[in-house]
């Protein structure tokens, strides 16, 4: 009983060190550039994970979640550094960052479309309160407001596409790999591919010179731990701890998130932002309530 209650607060570990990846990927970003900064969080991230998760033995990964576990995880990755390193601003990286928690509620829908999950009729209300939160967080200051909304998401396309795109990816990996995976966990691959992919990317670009200094070191290895000893934190609590627990507390990150990213960016939010994060957070919850077994 106390080695499952320790692995469980592990695994809360994780939910805090996941809230704090928006503010440092930013943070990074802008000293090191987009692409070079995603590049060198990736890489370190993957040596702390190779330190604590281990090498991963792919010949006994099953051909189908070696395929498309890599292709969708890397994609993922790719999408969400990328949205927030382009965001123009520290508050459009923290609303780009909440696009991209819509993948729960996506989750809950991939698994009935595609799993056959059994679900009740809190998915509705839970999924459109999800989505109504994202608009009402782009709305600006004044909550739903469809013009500003739009205004907001024709100032950077890019971002806003890319965030939304990992989350339905995201969503799809998460319901394929449940399938697929046969209990077997390529998170070190992974990362060590979404690495590769990042450094063929900037040097494709010309390799833009990277500006290091203290400030910018300090803030790639708190992206990199929280990122590699998050998915190692996740791991332990979900193969030994309270999977229930887990899973709630989970679907708060969009708050933690963006209360952690307005504090590292020093980024005031309004009231109406932290509204529609509370319903995406209520939207997403109604929707795992939805597909609980009774």
């Amino acid at each position: 009983m106390q080695s499952r209650k320790n692995a469980t607060l592990i695994g809360l570990t994780a939910v805090l060190l996941w809230s704090a990846i928006v503010g440092l990927i930013r943070s990074v970003s802008e000293s090191l550039g987009a692409t070079g900064g995603a590049a060198m969080i990736y890489t370190v991230a993957s040596v702390f994970l190779v330190l604590t998760v281990g090498f991963s033995r792919v010949r006994t990964f099953p051909r189908r979640y070696l395929f498309w576990g890599s292709v969708l995880f890397t994609s993922y990755e790719l999408c969400l550094a990328l949205s927030i390193g382009y965001a123009n601003t520290g508050r459009q990286a923290i609303e780009v960052g909440m696009v991209n928690y819509l993948w729960p509620a996506l989750t809950m829908v991939c698994a009935i479309v595609f799993n056959g999950q059994r679900s009740n009729w809190l998915i509705v209300p839970g999924f459109l309160l999800a989505i109504a939160g994202i608009c009402w967080v782009l709305g600006g200051d004044q909550g739903l407001d469809f013009a500003v909304m739009l205004e907001n998401v024709r100032d950077n396309p890019l971002s806003y596409g890319l965030a939304l795109t990992g989350a339905i990816i995201w969503a799809v990996y998460c319901t394929v790999t449940a399938r697929i995976a046969e209990g077997k966990n390529g998170v070190t691959l992974f990362f060590m591919l979404t690495a590769a992919a990042l450094w063929i990317k900037y040097l494709a670009m010309g390799a833009e010179p990277m500006v290091f200094s203290s400030s910018a070191i300090v803030y790639l290895l708190l992206a990199a731990a929280a990122m590699g000893f998050g998915y190692a934190a996740w791991n332990v609590g979900i193969l030994h701890g309270n999977v229930t627990v887990l899973a709630g507390a989970s679907y708060f990150i969009p708050v933690l998130s963006a209360a952690l990213a307005a504090l590292v960016l020093r980024t005031p939010l309004s009231l109406s932002f932290w509204q529609g994060a509370a319903m995406v957070c209520l939207g997403s919850v109604l929707c795992w309530l939805a597909t609980r077994r009774r």
